[in-house]
């Protein structure tokens, strides 16, 4: 039989409906394999085992009773540690937050609650969500499942590794230069940036007030679309969430990709790739042509634009957020995260309102010219193999170090800015063992038509249903 561990949200959740499993039984093999590749991996803050326990329990009476919650009854999740919930720590990865305990909960907990999910841990992320590697000064670096000395992607590394490694089978994590697909690319998970405004930020740690995402990792677009079917729509607590109607974003997962224009940008993604990356993301589009989708090269129009002003918004918004802290406390921030705050308080007033005065009109024209000719465009989402920890380690590191780190999110960042939804799916491995992401992105609220297109690549490949070795 397979271990409980390894089973994927959808068909974890399905199992304890149809009374196959139990709640407390599904919790107990996350334990055993959490207590089990912690040692190595380091993907956990906190775990409150006690409380799970008694989650568990109750909707295991609940499914007895004939009185099951909702699409996730009875599911054990763990999220990145920024998500507030009433009563339990949200460190933001942070020494600043150690002892912090909120006392309210965030919208999509509430959300996920209501379904009937329930948490039991705080994952590993990067201080205050501020990297693209897994580095963490305060709470020890999370590594690689598939090869620990390498990177897990940030800053929801812990979120990416403990999917990749059974310790979930899914996390919130957030994302606001590519945060979710990132880990999502380098755990070889598959990991969704919703549309700007499209899944509630109330009661989550803030890192730019214009570029942060809501969103799920998971080990499949399936479950990825289920979590986003809970999380998505307005919030009365949250002004800047969307109206937009939720669809149904499973039934969307039907795997006909018949019609679909898939575009490959000439431009800004493939500056930097590397041969073992490009070779997967070619065999990726041949999969998806293959089942139906029509492949359409273009150029995309003002890269320098959006690659420029996103980098203005993203320091100058930190820098305000962590500003009473930085004035009084930046002994406790790490070396590099304080490197990238302190920018933002020289860049000048003017720069940052015409960086966000223009993201309509960049959108605007972007959209226009763009999916004009496709309905999504397909990008590796690291363009290079991905390093080790040491080698990005810009704290310790040799001058230089900090090239390899940045060009991490060389390929994530653009969509934050532009505001579009994205998501990254595993598309093989590199020659060290490790996950190569293949990144959707599509217009505005088209998160529907990413997940039938990522459904569509996992129906004929097997790359997401593999699992590290330090899971076995």
């Amino acid at each position: 039989m397979t271990d409980l561990a390894d089973l994927g949200l959808v068909a974890a959740a399905e199992a304890i409906a149809a009374r196959e499993i139990t709640s407390s039984a599904l919790l107990e093999a996350y334990l055993k394999r959490l207590d089990a590749v912690n040692p190595v991996l380091n993907t956990t803050i906190w775990v409150d085992r006690e409380r799970a326990r008694g989650d568990a329990f109750g909707a295991d009476s609940a499914t007895a009773a004939g009185k099951a919650r909702g699409t996730l009854h009875g599911i054990p999740l763990a999220h990145k540690d920024m998500y507030y919930q009433a009563g339990r720590p949200a460190t933001c990865g942070s020494a600043i937050r150690r002892d912090f305990v909120p006392d309210y909960t965030c919208t999509v907990v509430e959300r996920l609650s209501e379904q009937g999910a329930f948490s039991f841990a705080g994952l590993n992320m990067a201080e205050f969500a501020q990297n693209p590697t897994g580095h963490n000064r305060a709470f020890g670096d999370c590594h690689n499942p598939w090869n620990p000395p390498y990177i897990t992607g940030g800053s929801s590394s812990g979120s990416g590794a403990a999917v990749a490694a059974g310790i979930t089978a899914a996390s919130l994590g957030s994302d606001t230069g590519g945060s979710i697909r990132l880990p999502a690319a380098a755990c070889g998970v598959t990991g969704l940036k919703p549309t700007q405004g499209r899944v509630s930020r109330y009661g989550v740690m803030p890192l730019s007030f214009s570029a942060d995402n809501v969103g799920p990792l998971a080990r499949s677009a399936l479950d990825c679309a289920r979590v986003l079917s809970i999380i998505a729509g307005h919030d009365p607590k949250d002004p800047t969430s969307a109206r937009e109607r939720v669809p149904d974003y499973e039934g969307a997962c039907d795997g006909d990709l018949r019609g679909q224009r898939i575009g490959v940008p000439r431009n800004h993604f493939f500056d930097v790739v590397e041969t073992p990356v490009q070779a997967a993301f070619d065999a990726a589009i041949d999969v998806l042509r293959a089942r139906g989708a029509s492949i359409v090269p273009l150029e995309l129009p003002l890269m320098d634009e959006v690659v420029a002003y996103g980098g203005v918004v993203s320091r100058v918004e930190s820098a305000t957020i962590h500003a009473n802290w930085m004035r009084e406390q930046a002994q406790s921030y790490a070396v590099h995260l304080s490197a990238r705050i302190y920018p933002g308080y020289a860049i000048p007033g003017t720069y940052y309102v015409e960086a966000l005065a223009q993201r309509g009109p960049v959108l605007k024209q972007f959209c226009r010219e763009v999916f004009a000719q496709v309905d999504a465009l397909a990008t590796p989402t690291i363009p290079t193999c991905l390093p080790t920890l040491a080698e990005t380690d810009i704290d310790h590191g040799p001058p230089g170090t900090e090239h390899k780190f940045l060009a991490v999110s060389v390929n994530t960042r653009p969509f934050n800015y532009l505001g579009l939804p994205s998501i990254s799916v595993n598309a093989g491995f590199d020659p060290n063992g490790l996950p190569i992401g293949l990144q959707l992105a599509g217009r505005p609220f088209a998160e529907a038509r990413l997940l039938r297109i990522a459904d569509g690549f996992q129906r004929d490949t097997d790359w997401h249903t593999r699992r590290p070795k330090v899971a076995a």
